[in-house]
Order: C-alpha cells, then sequence, then structure tokens
C-alpha cells in the first residue's frame, strides 16, 4: 500500500490531508459555525438546515458545497475518492464550450478514470468502458453520459447510505438536532 501512495502526486496526498482534517472538524466544533478557512475569510459558516438537507436526496448533497466536502473526504477514508472526482471531472467536461478542447479533455477523462490500468480506474462494466471508447471517436459533451450515470447510480446506492451512517455525519446531524 506505500508503494501505491507513493506513486500519487504530492497534491492528491496534501488534499486527501486536508479533506481529513476538515472531516474531523465538524466533529470538534461544537456548535458547527466554523468548518474550514478560505483564502477570502477565515470561517465559513454552515447553515444549520444543510446537514439535514443531505438526507433527503443524494442530488441535495452533491448539490451543497460543503456536502460534497464532507462527502469527497468520506470517499477519500473510504478509499474511493476517484468516483466522485471522476463525477466532477465528467460535470465539468459537459460545460466545456469551445468543442476544440472537448478532444483532449475527454482523452485525459479516459485515460484517468476509464480505461483499463487507469491510475484512477472507476468500477464500470466492459459494456460500458466499450461504448465509452466509441463515444470518444467524435466527442462531444455527452460521450461520458453513461458512464458518469453508472457511477452517480454506485455512488448514490452503495456510498451515500454508508455516508448517512458515519459516525461523522450522525455527529453532525445530532448536534443539529440538539443546537
Amino acid at each position: 500500500m506505500c508503494r501505491e501512495l507513493e506513486s500519487l502526486p504530492i497534491t492528491c496526498l496534501e488534499r486527501a490531508k486536508e479533506l481529513k482534517a476538515l472531516f474531523r472538524s465538524f466533529l470538534q466544533k461544537p456548535d458547527l459555525s466554523i468548518i474550514s478557512h478560505s483564502h477570502k475569510t477565515d470561517k465559513i459558516r454552515l447553515n444549520m438546515d444543510e446537514p439535514l438537507k443531505w438526507r433527503q436526496s443524494f442530488e441535495n448533497l452533491l448539490s451543497n458545497q460543503h456536502g460534497l466536502c464532507l462527502f469527497r473526504a468520506f470517499l477519500v477514508s473510504e478509499f474511493s475518492e476517484e468516483n466522485i472526482a471522476f463525477y466532477l471531472a465528467c460535470e465539468d467536461y459537459r460545460t466545456t464550450k469551445p468543442s476544440s478542447k472537448l478532444s483532449a479533455k475527454a482523452k485525459k477523462i479516459y485515460e484517468e478514470f476509464v480505461c483499463s490500468d487507469a491510475p484512477r480506474e472507476v468500477n464500470l462494466d466492459h459494456e460500458t468502458k466499450a461504448i465509452t471508447k466509441k463515444n470518444l471517436e467524435r466527442p462531444s459533451q455527452s460521450c461520458f453520459s453513461l458512464a458518469q450515470d453508472k457511477i452517480y447510480t454506485l455512488m448514490e446506492k452503495d456510498c451515500y447510505p454508508r455516508f448517512l451512517k458515519s459516525i461523522t455525519y450522525l455527529e453532525i446531524s445530532r448536534q443539529v438536532k440538539a443546537g
């Protein structure tokens, strides 16, 4: 395992440490008002309704900046952060405007997440990989749609329920209900 960690870029390891620290900060702050720092201010406020909305739907969790950050930290702790990284890369790809950039971006996403032996390979069936590879012949904003939908469903059905049962989320929910 240590060899695998050594092969990761230092920025990935630093980001994992930051997310782990953020994950811990949720539990250490009794009023949940300070969860991390930003470049503009030293404090970011967490709306007390946010953690309760995250439980309502996976979409609510992903559409909330703090929820997404906490979910990502949870996935890092479970060694499955590549799923959310792929999902977000696809979201970014779908909004790429100059079509001249699509091919290069598509190739990068495919090589990082989809192809066999990719450094951050996501769990996709052979058929989905084949369709995605075929889509790269003529890149469009939707060439990763099928793969992205599969990973979204995987996270929604598998990771999201585990996140809702995680110690960190349960503690945040308890504090919100008590506060």
